[in-house]
């Protein structure tokens, strides 16, 4: 793991014996002590704390303040940044020609300015796109904080002693707490289906905080084991596998991410790359769509699986993008994109496992419910 990249808190996560994997081009915790079940559990039940410091966070600035910000990026992506309110956050995405997905954010407004958080394996080519999409903007990279999630049902009993007043927030919310820990910028999201924030820290103060935090009783460290059946149980897509440069996002399931002022006939119709695609796909339909499914059994169907409309002879109907099992569930789970016509919760259809093909069900997701603080 020479050439992979470390985080503020890599030291910890040696140090607390983690087993370590090679994530985006980062050295990163897949689990610890615990292990997967076991943390994924402990989250649910009470506070898991991630370390997701390899994504991007990145400054949007205009002369014009926020307002100026946001409508430049309006030409990015098919969101609705104009009408968001201050220190409010918001689901989007950027996309391509073709209508695809060319990566998944975060966007806040932060009062004159706007702050975005991308996935790491696509950060350089986001900011890129930024750089080049918003020459009117100054786009900056922030590279001297680290990004903690802290995740569960507990998680405001840790976090409210160090950052006071971030127990008043509600899903969405963020704002920018002076703390012992130096100036903490939280969201209250995450990506497990769970209450819990997201905490950009200084750099050289990201371990005394994850520490402190690991100090409460209620909080136990998480890796990207259990992160992935987190949010697979919550029914979230990972980029790069259940969504792609060659998925919509109302194949993906996505449309309610995009906001009515920007869709047909709204008030800022369009404008994005790949406005016609998803437009159009917004009302007429899509061939094929993103789906949960529910396999027979306790055996987990794993991403690439082709999926078949009957028991024998056919082509694929599908392809599974994610499975797992899933531990708060007791059972595996599955998502992935099936033809429209075989997308209907209930239907049956038949996963070619091993060259057998094994029953599975099309289910609604998410297969555990959210539970964010409204």
């Amino acid at each position: 793991m020479d050439d992979l990249r470390e985080t503020p808190l890599t030291g910890l996560h040696k140090a607390l014996g983690a087993k370590l994997t090679g994530f985006a081009g980062y050295e990163m915790p897949l689990q610890y002590g615990l292990g997967v079940m076991g943390e994924h559990l402990h989250t649910r039940d009470k506070a898991g704390l991630f370390d997701v410091s390899h994504m991007g966070q990145v400054l949007i600035r205009h002369e014009a303040g926020y307002g100026g910000a946001a409508q430049a990026m309006e030409r990015l992506v098919p969101v609705n940044l104009l009408g968001l309110g201050e220190k409010r956050q918001r689901y989007g995405f950027f996309t391509n020609d073709a209508g695809g997905i060319r990566d998944d954010l975060m966007l806040t407004n932060r009062g004159d300015h706007l702050l975005v958080v991308v996935n790491a394996a696509c950060k350089a080519d986001d900011i890129a796109l930024m750089r080049e999409g918003l020459p009117e903007c100054e786009v900056t990279e922030v590279t001297d904080r680290a990004l903690i999630a802290l995740q569960g049902p507990k998680a405001v009993d840790a976090l409210a002693p160090i950052a006071a007043g971030c127990e008043i927030m509600k899903f969405l919310d963020t704002g920018i707490f002076t703390s012992d820990y130096g100036e903490l910028w939280v969201s209250r999201s995450g990506y497990t289906g769970e209450d819990g924030y997201e905490i950009s820290v200084p750099a050289a103060q990201a371990e005394p905080l994850a520490r402190a935090l690991l100090l409460h009783e209620a909080v136990e460290p998480v890796g990207l084991g259990a992160r992935d059946s987190l949010r697979l149980e919550a029914g979230l897509c990972l980029y790069g596998q259940d969504i792609d440069e060659h998925t919509t996002p109302v194949e993906a399931g996505l449309s309610w991410a995009i906001q009515k002022v920007r869709g047909r006939g709204g008030e800022r119709e369009g404008g994005f790359p790949g406005a016609e695609v998803i437009l159009d796909q917004l009302e007429n339909g899509v061939a094929r769509c993103r789906v949960g499914l529910r396999p027979e059994g306790r055996a987990p169907m794993r991403a690439g699986t082709q999926i078949f409309g009957s028991e024998t002879g056919g082509e694929a109907v599908g392809q599974v993008t994610s499975g797992a099992y899933g531990p708060s569930i007791e059972a595996p789970m599955s998502m992935g994109y099936v033809a429209a016509s075989h997308a209907s919760a209930g239907t049956t259809l038949y996963g070619e496992v091993r060259g057998k093909r094994l029953p599975v069900t099309v289910a609604e997701m998410p297969f555990t419910p959210a539970n964010f603080k409204r």
